[in-house]
């Protein structure tokens, strides 16, 4: 008879790094570093440092974000994920520099880029349901069209994302330039608030309502999301440019 399986199992930095290459993730982990180490390079060239305050502000919106309500939820995620607090201070830390090196950077391109690139930044606040079956998909948009359900309850009955489905399958508000172009196509010529014609994609039906379409206006948001994709552009140029030697076994 075979052992059964331990109920205690340890898992080290060996066994972790043996499950990277195995899953054929040491690439994008390397990426990960290369990154990283641009960045805080590039942050101390530039003399970018985050303040006590922004600090603290960030903490609090990812811990809103990510519904740690209180210090005992907190602890919990940082243990699941391997993370202690002087980490988890460093991956806040992390995050605003990204934000504030695309600020610092290209302040003097934003405006220009937004100009030229209007249309990649007409946004659509949607709710998204993503069905397997076609007919299933056609059939529900019909019941919508006749006021039978709506589309909260469809979100309710077949979301499985806890998160997700508590908002209705609400989605915020994305870029036209995030959105495969069949999906963009249909939601930009929509005349919210609407339910449009399911469309399929490699991830299934996509059965969307359109709550309504914003038009791009240059605010802070704005800016900073242009500094970071100005910023991202700038970053992956630079990766092309490097040469690393992979030491792990």
């Amino acid at each position: 008879m075979k052992n059964p399986i331990s109920a205690l199992i340890t898992v080290d930095k060996e066994t972790i790094l043996q499950q990277a290459k195995l899953s054929a993730k040491i690439p994008e982990m390397v990426e990960g570093i290369l990154s990283r180490q641009i960045i805080s390079q590039t942050a101390t060239d530039l003399g970018v440092e985050i303040a006590t305050e922004e600090l603290q502000e960030a903490a609090d919106r990812f811990r809103l974000m990510n519904q740690l309500h209180d210090s005992e939820e907190t602890y919990k995620w940082l243990e699941k994920h391997g993370i202690s607090l002087d980490e988890f201070e460093e991956m806040i830390n992390y995050n605003l520099v990204v934000l504030k090196l695309g600020s610092v950077m290209f302040k003097d391109k934003i405006e220009a880029y937004f100009a030229g690139q209007q249309l990649d930044y007409l946004g659509a606040a949607i709710y998204e349901v993503i069905l397997e079956d076609e007919d299933e998909a056609m059939e529900l948009f019909y019941q919508i069209q006749a006021e039978e359900t709506s589309f909260h309850e469809i979100a309710v009955q077949h979301i499985q994302d806890v998160e997700l489905r508590r908002k209705g399958g609400y989605r915020g508000i994305l870029y036209r330039k995030d959105l495969k172009p069949e999906v963009s196509a249909a939601i930009f010529a929509a005349n919210p608030p609407q339910i449009i014609k399911p469309i399929t994609t490699s991830l299934g039906v996509h059965l969307i309502w359109v709550e309504e379409i914003i038009k791009p206006q240059l605010d802070n948001r704005l800016t900073s999301q242009i500094g970071l994709d100005l910023f991202s552009q700038w970053l992956k140029q630079k990766m092309d440019e490097i040469q690393f030697e992979l030491a792990i076994d």
